[in-house]
């Protein structure tokens, strides 16, 4: 077997009765979840487990529940004895479970700054997301540019012309973000370039330079927290490289709300260092489908519930205790 890559996944992937199982079988799991309702003071673990879906959908809620159920994941695969990563990535939100897992942050760190980032991209200013599929990144970054463009030639500010891709999730599945209407006019673009064009169901222009006032204000919610240097490379969504180093994961971390996902070069940086088992830890398979997309011969693992967490370790040959 070659090198290992433990995946986290970021919002979207929530759903109601995520880690119910792990919390009735598992005191990690538990631990865990008792740990995370103290410090937000509210019982995550009850929107968790019960919903409403509507609650669970805001963002406020939806990033520190995916935090909750990823961290509980984990310390229930360490429990078992699940084999260590050579690298831990995570997506958008995910990276903040990633360095928990690298040891860069406590999980009581993990959860404040996580309480903080959920609260400034609620609050943030009007926006759009659309996906994209079948649209190389190339041409859809043009589709934005000419976009943006005509929208000036037409009288609008620069905040209302706003359009970039924001998340690069495989070849052809990415992602635009900016302003409404801009949004709306790259995906005409897009689509007369014969892509499919997907609102998505959020009101902020996430991982777009309309984010550029959240991400200050979460970047000075970082500089009081003490980093740590990871004790395996954290891939980071920022430029698709590995960092080990406390100082170099903060400054990735504070530009990351404003700057595009690079998810599917992260993989494929993975891919070319030997990579070839990925393992997502946390609700959902959302990640390793990003995977099996670029890579089909890639091994692929999902650790949400008591049962694929104990084939998981089972079939990749350690010891149950």
């Amino acid at each position: 077997m070659g090198k290992i890559a433990c995946l986290f996944p970021g919002q979207g992937s929530q759903s109601v009765g995520m880690s119910a199982e792990l919390f009735n079988e598992f005191e990690e799991a538990r631990q865990l979840f008792q740990t995370v309702d103290k410090l937000a003071g509210r019982s995550l673990s009850r929107l968790c487990f019960e919903g409403p879906e509507d609650e669970l959908k805001r963002t406020v809620n939806t990033q520190p529940t995916i935090l909750s159920v990823s961290l509980a994941a984990w310390k229930c695969y360490q429990s078992l004895g699940g084999p260590q990563p050579d690298f831990v990535a995570g997506h958008s939100l995910g990276e903040i479970s990633a360095l928990v897992a690298a040891n860069v942050l406590t999980v009581d760190e993990a959860v404040r700054l996580v309480e903080k980032r959920a609260h400034l991209m609620e609050e943030c200013p009007k926006g759009a997301m659309s996906a994209v599929l079948g649209v190389p990144a190339d041409i859809l970054e043009k589709c934005c540019a000419d976009a943006h463009a005509e929208l000036k030639e037409s009288g609008a500010k620069d905040i209302e012309a706003v359009v970039i891709v924001a998340n690069f999730n495989t070849r052809d599945q990415l992602v635009i973000s900016g302003n409404p209407a801009a949004v709306v006019k790259a995906g005409e673009k897009a689509k007369a370039a014969g892509g499919k064009v997907i609102p998505l169901p959020v009101g902020g222009a996430f991982h777009s330079p309309l984010m550029a006032a959240a991400s200050i204000e979460f970047g000075s919610e970082i500089e009081k927290v003490q980093f740590k240097d990871a004790t395996y490379s954290v891939v980071q969504n920022f430029d698709a490289k590995p960092s080990i180093s406390a100082s170099e994961i903060k400054e990735k971390l504070g530009r990351q709300m404003e700057s595009p996902v690079r998810w599917c070069a992260t993989i494929e940086y993975m891919l070319s260092q030997g990579v070839d088992t990925f393992i997502e830890i946390g609700p959902g398979k959302v990640l390793v489908g990003t995977v099996k997309k670029i890579d089909r011969s890639a091994k692929l693992f999902n650790v949400s519930e008591p049962g694929n967490l104990k084939a998981t370790i089972e079939e990749l040959g350690h010891a149950l205790v």
